[in-house]
């Protein structure tokens, strides 16, 4: 049985089959069990095997390469289709991160022993490579289930969850079902070195459509309070958001260090969202028996949208797990974010 971050290697019974330049799996349907033969699948085993679990090479990347453009219909509007989602590492030996900035939405969760972790999706854009790539958790399920069909890259998952994500709408990108998709780096000690290469999940990017319904571009909200720095705090973990001026962002400061990127530069989304939720236990736990938070997405509650400098306390729903999350004022006003990048820090419900 797999543990929590991939002590023990096991894929999903749904596979992710890698586009190789023929387009990603039909949104709604998902690829079967194959019928191959017993000795086939043993060869692939043996492969998945020395390819997902294990140290292999790692050809020289930093993440940046070509961006591939959202892809267009003749109006010039995005063509809805499927974003990719990575679950990737936050903890001090997994920075920097490659590839996070050309992320559409960065998502903050809580995980075992009050760490963070990330969960990045792209629609416009594709960078180069993603990672460190970590494993999955049960809030991701529920989260994911805005958008369609989504495929999600993750490294492995609690062996109790696998069952729950072969039922999801969702296409699992694992080490095991899409190896050329993946290789482990060498400027980090594993587990904190395994980074994916999207362009072999996605052939483009399918555009800003693809994103929920409750992320809109658009001007500020009326009012709103002049603001420096928000500071949100996990029991081991802290991020603070400080408004940058010459930026038009907020730059990242994770655990008293800036956030960069694999290049040095400084995270600065001109768009943070902390959204006030309830986080729980779960049924699951990581190898040293540590439960395994749960957060909930789906309700109501309060939010701050942070962005021109300003914050502005609004309102969140989302009735079922299929909708988009709106943001309203008190009056129930939709609410625009800054063109970019948007941060969605999820925090305790006071």
């Amino acid at each position: 049985m797999a543990t929590v971050d991939g002590a023990t290697c096991r894929r999903p019974g749904r596979r992710f089959r890698a586009s190789r330049g023929r387009g990603p799996a039909r949104r709604g349907v998902h690829p079967g069990r194959g019928t191959a033969t017993a000795s086939a699948l043993a060869a692939a085993l043996a492969l998945t095997l020395a390819v997902g679990c294990t140290n292999g090479p790692a050809p020289a990347d930093d993440g940046r390469g070509t961006d591939r453009p959202a892809s267009r219909t003749d109006t010039g509007t995005a063509a809805v289709g499927q974003v990719l989602a990575v679950k990737i590492d936050n903890v001090r030996a997994a920075r920097p991160q490659t590839g996070l900035d050309a992320a559409d939405v960065v998502y903050v969760e809580q995980v075992e022993g009050g760490l963070s972790r990330l969960m990045a999706v792209y629609a416009t854009r594709l960078p180069k490579t993603v990672g460190p790539v970590r494993s999955a958790r049960e809030s991701d399920l529920e989260l994911l289930r805005q958008f369609d069909g989504p495929a999600l890259a993750f490294s492995g998952a609690q062996g109790k969850l696998l069952p729950l994500i072969d039922k999801e709408p969702l296409e699992a990108v694992t080490p095991q079902d899409a190896e050329d998709a993946y290789y482990r780096g060498t400027e980090k000690a594993s587990p904190h070195n395994l980074y994916l290469r999207p362009h072999r999940v996605l052939p483009s990017a399918p555009g800003e459509a693809a994103l929920t319904t409750g992320f809109r571009h658009g001007p500020a909200p009326d009012g709103g309070t002049p603001t420096r720095s928000r500071t949100v705090r996990y029991p081991s973990a802290r991020f603070t958001f400080t408004w940058s001026p010459e930026r038009r962002g907020w730059e990242i400061t994770t655990d008293g260090a800036p956030t960069v990127t694999a290049d040095g530069r400084r995270l600065a989304p001109p768009t943070v969202v902390l959204q006030y939720v309830d986080v729980r236990r779960s049924g699951y736990h990581d190898v040293l028996g540590n439960p395994t938070p749960y957060t909930e997405t789906v309700g109501s509650g309060t939010a701050e949208v942070l962005r021109d400098g300003r914050s502005h306390d609004v309102r969140w729903l989302r009735p079922t797990a299929t909708d988009g999350t709106r943001f309203t004022t008190r009056d129930g006003t939709p609410v625009a974010f800054a063109e970019g990048q948007v941060w969605v820090v999820f925090a305790q419900r006071p």
